[in-house]
């Protein structure tokens, strides 16, 4: 009576499943390499262990980078088939080698304009390298003068502005001056009006006050006494010893000046 299938599941024992790993692998790789050598087949095979170990296996004819470039190539076709919007990745892996070359010939030709790696070359190369740096000094002259140019373009643009402002500025300043001196001699005019005006009502004022003064009582009195003529002479009310008057004569001279005065006492 034979075996029924074998059911498949993980090995809980950790060493037994160790040793099963370690026996199966042995097997993989060994039916790996006869499909290889009996059919004449690329075989590329990759095992990783539960601690990340890599185990793989490569044809002879063949390399593992070889057989994961064509298996690349492949599946992007067979995914082209099916999606066509990714036909374009198909011939990613053809590319990449002359993308490749172009990228090392290119850093190449930037070491030697900036001169490395000079010696491989020959007399013939050099010249062109030369040339070439001529060329690209010319150009860059040409850019470089090009930008001064309009550097300075705008530079004079903006001069040309700043003075116009300026001179309006300027107007404007000479204009409120004109405005500053007008408003200040109107002002002191106004003062020197005012102040004569204050001037002359002060006068009036005072012309009116010395032509008519009141008369007081004592000159009223003294103006209406009687003059004394000739040897009159005032009597006192209370009786008392009268007054001397001056004569005529001593009247008389006592407007006269001082010489004529002593020739009058001489005689």
């Amino acid at each position: 009576m034979g075996r029924g299938p074998v059911q498949l599941r993980r090995i809980e024992n950790k060493i037994n499943r160790q040793v099963t790993f370690s026996k199966r692998r042995s097997g993989l790789l060994k039916k790996a390499h006869e499909i290889s050598v009996l059919c004449d087949a690329e075989v590329a095979l990759i095992v990783f262990s539960t601690k990340g170990k890599l185990y793989e296996y490569s044809s002879q004819d063949s390399s593992m980078d070889v057989i994961l470039e064509r298996y690349q190539r492949y599946s992007f076709e067979e995914r082209a088939v099916l999606d066509p919007s990714i036909g374009n990745q198909a011939n990613w892996g053809d590319e990449y080698g002359s993308l490749k070359i172009k990228l090392d010939a290119l850093q190449k030709s930037q070491r030697q304009l900036l001169g490395e790696q000079l010696d491989p070359l020959t007399t013939k190369e050099l010249q062109q390298l030369e040339q070439q740096l001529d060329s690209s000094l010319k150009h860059i002259r040409s850019r470089k003068n090009q930008l001064l140019f309009e550097s300075i373009s705008e530079l004079q643009k903006k001069e040309k502005s700043l003075k116009d402002q300026n001179g309006v500025l300027q107007k404007h300043l000479v204009e409120t001056e004109k405005e500053k001196n007008n408003v200040l001699s109107n002002i002191h005019h106004q003062e020197q009006l005012n102040g004569a005006t204050n001037i002359h009502h002060q006068e009036q004022l005072n012309g009116a006050t010395t032509s008519s003064p009141s008369p007081t009582p004592a000159t009223a009195q003294d103006s209406m006494a009687t003059p004394n003529i000739g040897p009159y002479q005032s009597r006192e009310s209370g009786g008392g010893n009268p007054e001397p008057q001056p004569s005529p004569a001593q009247a008389n001279n006592s407007n006269l000046p001082p010489w004529m005065l002593s020739t009058i006492s001489n005689r």
